[in-house]
């Protein structure tokens, strides 16, 4: 029974990652985390202090993006439905903008456990950006298995989704 309660659960847990939203927000969070990460780069600021004020800030702008992007869902859908939307509606839409929050969580908690003393605070940045294109390739290997992908074919394409990860996130600290 126990066998059967945790397949359940795994499918249950499969069926919320496979969703729309939640892909799209992990991936977008996690790009908009390695971004910020490499900005970080820029800077060369590693005190603690500056650790924890740079949390502060991916968390920030984690949730600043995740309300933007719900806000414009908001907007797109008052065309779409005849009736106007419910404030009940409006926040349900902004609620479903999670994900990117989520995904940007690793890099505020590296960046924090910098700022506490929990390891170093020189080079963190370098150790998000990684974790964050490995949240990427991830993510690509996850969305090809559950649409029943070989593993061959799944483990190309979630390298290629990752090295796309690395261009744009390089491409973005070019622009700035």
């Amino acid at each position: 029974m126990h066998d059967s309660t945790l397949r359940l659960s795994g499918r249950r847990l499969r069926g919320l990652l496979a969703q729309p939203n939640v892909v799209f927000g992990g991936v977008y969070g996690a790009v908009l985390a390695s971004t910020l990460a490499a900005a970080l780069t820029e800077y060369g600021e590693t005190s603690r202090a500056d650790r924890l004020y740079d949390s502060a800030w991916v968390l920030f702008t984690a949730c600043a993006s995740a309300l933007a992007h719900g806000y414009a869902h908001i907007i797109a859908r008052r065309g779409e439905q005849a009736a106007r939307l419910s404030a009940r509606t409006a926040l349900r839409v902004l609620a479903d903008e999670w994900p990117l929050v989520v995904a940007a969580l690793p890099t505020v908690l590296m960046l924090f456990g910098a700022a506490e003393g929990w390891w170093g605070s020189k080079g963190i940045e370098y150790v998000a950006f990684g974790f964050n294109i490995l949240l990427l390739f991830g993510w690509g290997l996850f969305t090809m298995r559950a649409a029943g992908r070989t593993w061959r074919s799944s483990l190309v394409v979630a390298c290629v989704d990752a090295l796309l990860g690395v261009i744009v996130v390089i491409a973005n600290a070019l622009i700035k």
